[in-house]
């Protein structure tokens, strides 16, 4: 009985060892591929609206290999996992099948990760989209901004200090600060947060050690903090 065969039988109906590890590890993988998911999520849109197909994972099976490869390499005992046609080729008796039942499993756990990750970008441009749709509205309007802090009043922009009814009063003599340069830094920090992070970020005013006020920007879920103004 090679090493393969004498895996299987010693764990058949029970749970493997492994999974455990095996599952953690895929997860945690999945979680810090999220900029390549993205990337490739972006890329496979662009050419379904071409052709009209789409893919029903995207990193999946790589991320499933490759933690997969990195056991077997700790454990040779276990069996090869990808051959050519896919997983189930390293099955050929109906009874073996205890090991691809909890392959599957943490397949569709993976997948509905990438699911979650993808729906939260989703979330996350939406609040982008309609945060700068509001700033470019208010432009378009009266030439004025949005308070970033408060989301009600308008901002007094002038060569002298950025301000709010709400309390928000940034000194900016000297800086050459008008409303469409604030409306630039707004939309980059926005942007440049959103590329690494689906939550909502926040706006507030910070003191500095010589009592002069910024604007901050600000995430709590990813710890994303910035200087507006």
């Amino acid at each position: 009985m090679d090493a393969v065969h004498r895996h299987r039988s010693l764990y058949k109906g029970t749970t493997p060892p492994w999974k455990e590890t095996y599952r953690k590890r895929c997860m945690e993988r999945l979680k810090n591929s999220r900029s390549r998911l993205l990337e490739k999520y972006r890329q496979m849109s662009e050419m379904s609206e071409c052709t009209g197909t789409s893919e029903s994972s995207l990193l999946v099976q790589e991320v499933m290999e490759m933690e997969w490869n990195t056991l077997k390499s700790a454990n040779q005992s276990l069996p090869s996992l990808w051959k050519k046609t896919g997983v189930k080729d390293m099955y050929s008796d109906p009874q073996e099948y205890d090991e691809l039942a909890i392959l599957e499993e943490i397949q569709q756990e993976l997948m509905s990760q990438e699911r979650s990750i993808i729906e939260e970008y989703h979330k996350s441009q939406q609040y982008e989209e309609q945060y700068l749709n509001v700033v470019v509205e208010g432009m378009e309007e009266d030439g004025k901004l949005i308070c970033p802090v408060c989301h009600v009043n308008n901002l007094t922009v002038n060569s002298h200090f950025t301000s709010c009814v709400c309390g928000l009063y940034i000194n900016t003599v000297g800086r050459n600060v008008t409303p469409e340069v604030l409306q630039h830094l707004l939309e980059a920090r926005v942007t440049e947060h959103m590329e690494e992070c689906f939550q909502n970020p926040t706006f507030s005013v910070a003191s500095n050690i010589d009592g002069s006020a910024n604007l901050m920007i600000s995430c709590k879920v990813c710890d994303y903090l910035s200087i507006v103004l």
